[in-house]
């Protein structure tokens, strides 16, 4: 191949239309982009928007060569890259451009309207991006007490043992070692009945919410929500083409009524039992067995969503809907988000007993194995004691905060308001009057470095009661909250 060298300044190009080449040179620069980078550019531009237009007759490529000074070998290939996607077409009388259907341009000033699916339009966008440094985020657990020396001794372990064997998809319901590690941990300290087949791995609890729809809803089933509720369990409802219904949820957790289950029996309902998000309330035994009970009789399926019933207050963490029943509709989804760091995106879903075995096959099919090394350090890391060590620390650091926030709140925070739940997890729900907007004072917080959440994004229904802030406290150190209270104080008085 001979060298690019410079040429003549002007030359045969194949005529005036190919001037556009001779205007700028190719640049040359190092580090840039390649002489036949450049060249495939420009003509394949000027292809699509009209300066070749179909018919025109390429220059030969040693003629072009020399008007640019590049090899012909440079030449050469544009060409031939430009005939594989179709811009060229080569024939014995010379190489011409070939005809293409060009789009009409587009008219910024009446521009066409772009539409996403309608069931998008149901879905409402939250202020959640970025906001895990923010003072008061709910969700996000004690980052900086993550022990991370530990955590990278199970990473290492597995790279050394695994290898490139790791690097395929794996099992799509994940892997054995880790499966088997969740089902030993959810028997003790959840309650748990199942079996390692009945647990699917997840890219966190949204897919897990996801694959629940996916399996035994179809589009335009009725749907429960717990009102106020998790917003994420709305959104895979909406995606699902679900009717979705609110449900009212008040000091013992979800509310339902015989009317409720003759007018708009469901086939799906999603209820956080242990933890009420974002009330706090518990779902009490009776009506655990009463949403078994009705849900066997109509058909219906229980999405149990146990995103942070590992952290209880008092006493050990109950036990889960799932297990007070032998073979119960409910779909169990689990998340490491909470216990360990969000970033792992790692969740898991129990199937249902009865359903197990014919969703496996869907399941395998629906799913694509990966994060496997994670995966396995997990396994690791619980079997050899470090994750329940972890959740104790956890639970006294969460239950230290859960006190000094509410401690704060009736020192600081001189707002009328009222706090409800705490008995698990991390975050507290502020109720706050009406002439507080919870939304404005939210968006306020943010602009100050806090992030609670408006108790009124979370609910589908307009109801004055649910005006408030969700105050998380897991990533907040007790040193911030007096501050950040005086602060919050202050601003809702200003929206008075």
């Amino acid at each position: 191949m001979s060298e690019d060298r410079p040429g003549p300044a002007g030359g045969e190009a194949g005529g005036p239309q190919f001037d556009f080449l001779l205007q700028e040179p190719l640049s040359r620069a190092r580090g840039g982009d390649s002489l036949q980078k450049q060249l495939l550019r420009r003509l394949r531009a000027a292809v699509l928007d009209g300066r070749l237009p179909a018919g025109s007759r390429l220059p030969g490529s040693r003629a072009l060569a020399e008007s640019l000074g590049v090899s012909r070998n440079t030449v050469t290939l544009v060409y031939d890259v430009l005939s594989t996607e179709g811009y060229i077409e080569p024939s014995k009388q010379g190489t011409r451009i070939a005809a293409l259907a060009r789009p009409e341009p587009e008219n910024r000033a009446h521009p066409a309207p772009v539409a996403l699916a309608r069931r998008t339009e149901r879905i409402s966008g939250r202020d959640s991006g970025g906001a895990d440094s923010l003072l008061f985020t709910p969700g996000v657990p004690a980052l900086g007490h993550f022990p991370l020396a530990a955590w990278r001794r199970s990473l290492d372990r597995v790279l050394q043992q695994g290898g490139t064997e790791l690097l395929g998809y794996g099992p799509p319901r994940g892997e054995p070692a880790l499966r088997t590690a969740i089902l030993r941990h959810l028997a003790l300290a959840r309650g748990m009945r199942c079996n390692p087949e009945q647990i699917v791995l997840t890219n966190g609890a949204q897919e897990a919410l996801s694959l629940c729809v996916r399996l035994v809803a179809d589009p335009g089933d009725t749907a429960w929500v717990e009102d106020p509720g998790y917003g994420g369990a709305q959104t895979a409802l909406a995606c699902g083409d679900l009717t979705v219904v609110p449900v009212p949820v008040d000091a013992d957790g979800l509310r339902t009524s015989a009317s409720d289950w003759e007018d708009r029996p469901p086939r799906l309902v999603c209820t956080t039992p242990a933890h009420q998000y974002p009330t706090g309330a518990v779902l009490t035994a009776s009506r655990r067995l009463d949403l078994i009970e009705k849900c066997r009789l109509h058909g219906a399926w229980i999405v149990e969503d146990d995103y942070d019933g590992e952290f209880r207050h008092s006493g050990e963490p109950l036990a889960c809907v799932q297990g007070l029943a032998p073979g119960a509709p409910v779909f169990y989804v689990g998340t490491f988000s909470k216990t360990l760091f969000p970033s792992l995106r790692l969740g898991f879903l129990v199937l249902p007993e009865p359903l197990a075995d014919r969703a496996a096959p869907v399941v395998d099919e629906l799913l694509r194995g990966g994060h496997r090394h994670e995966q396995l350090a997990l396994a690791h890391f619980m079997e050899s004691g470090q994750y329940g060590r972890h959740l104790a620390r956890m639970r006294r650091l969460y239950r230290r905060r859960r006190d000094a926030l509410r401690t704060a709140l009736a020192e600081h925070f001189d707002v009328p308001h009222t706090v409800t739940g705490g008995d698990s997890g991390m975050h507290l729900a502020v109720r706050l009057p009406p002439d507080v907007p919870d939304q404005a004072l939210a968006r306020a917080a943010r602009r100050h470095g806090m992030g609670p959440r408006p108790l009124s994004r979370h609910s589908l229904l307009p109801d004055a009661a649910h005006n408030g802030l969700v105050l998380g406290y897991g990533n907040t150190p007790e040193s911030a909250f007096t501050p950040g209270l005086r602060q919050l104080a202050r601003l809702a008085r200003e929206l008075d």
